[in-house]
């Protein structure tokens, strides 16, 4: 995919390797995220029927899960939901995502029961958490003792190739022309997450569209303001 300036022969190409993640947008891969790109890539072939996907809020934990999820044939159920019915649909089909475990087990109970089921069943369990299984407080002592016997795969905040990546992308899917050095320019200074590289890029639209005028330096800068409300925007334009 390349994305050529208006008023210049440059180009800025995607480097980064990407798959289809099997809705409308692509996965794109990097150092960031690449081990747990590989876990989704392993299956079924799992050393552990229960993996644990660990990365910060706005990492993609959740993409990569709903990946494997369409992959898989999974169902999906967030930790605070789990109840009874959600045992007996993974005894009819075995794959299942339970999604943010850190942030509380409605039945911990449950939970140790499915982790039992996926061995049993030689099933397949994929949690995703901001926290280390080690880390999450949980009463239950078998619950406790089971996900800390886990190992983790670690999702880390995108680097800065991932998210040149995904402004390139997401530019394109809008059809906005950006010149190399204003991609770095945002790469450099946004918030590290894909949360706030969706909202950057909206900004961007926004404040081109009502400027009339593609994206520039100084529009980039208005777009990180907006993204955070107590900076100001530079006044230049390059």
């Amino acid at each position: 995919m390349t994305l050529r300036a208006k008023e210049t022969p440059e180009q800025l190409v995607l480097a980064l390797p990407h798959r289809q993640a099997q809705e409308a947008e692509d996965f794109l891969v990097s150092r960031s995220n690449a081990a747990a790109v590989d876990l989704v890539d392993a299956w079924p072939h799992w050393p552990q029927p229960s993996q644990v996907v660990v990365g910060p809020a706005g990492s993609g934990k959740s993409h990569l899960a709903n990946v494997w999820r369409r992959r898989s044939g999974a169902a999906v159920v967030a930790a605070r939901a789990l109840e009874e019915g959600v045992v007996r649909g993974f005894e009819v089909t075995p794959t299942l995502v339970v999604e943010d475990i850190d942030r509380g087990v409605s039945d911990e109970q449950i939970l140790f029961h499915l982790l039992n089921l996926a061995r049993e069943k030689s099933g397949a369990l994929l949690m995703t958490s901001r926290a280390a299984p080690g880390d999450i407080a949980i009463t239950l002592p078998d619950l406790r003792s089971r996900l800390r016997a886990t190992s983790p795969v670690q999702i880390s905040s995108p680097d800065e190739s991932l998210i040149r990546s995904v402004l390139v992308k997401l530019f394109s899917d809008r059809q906005l022309m950006v010149e190399p050095h204003i991609v770095s320019y945002l790469a450099l200074h946004m918030e590290r997450s894909m949360d706030a590289i969706l909202r950057v890029v909206a900004h961007c639209d926004r404040l081109s569209l009502a400027a009339q005028r593609k994206v520039t330096r100084a529009i980039a800068a208005a777009a990180l303001a907006a993204d955070r409300p107590d900076e100001e925007p530079e006044e230049r334009d390059e």
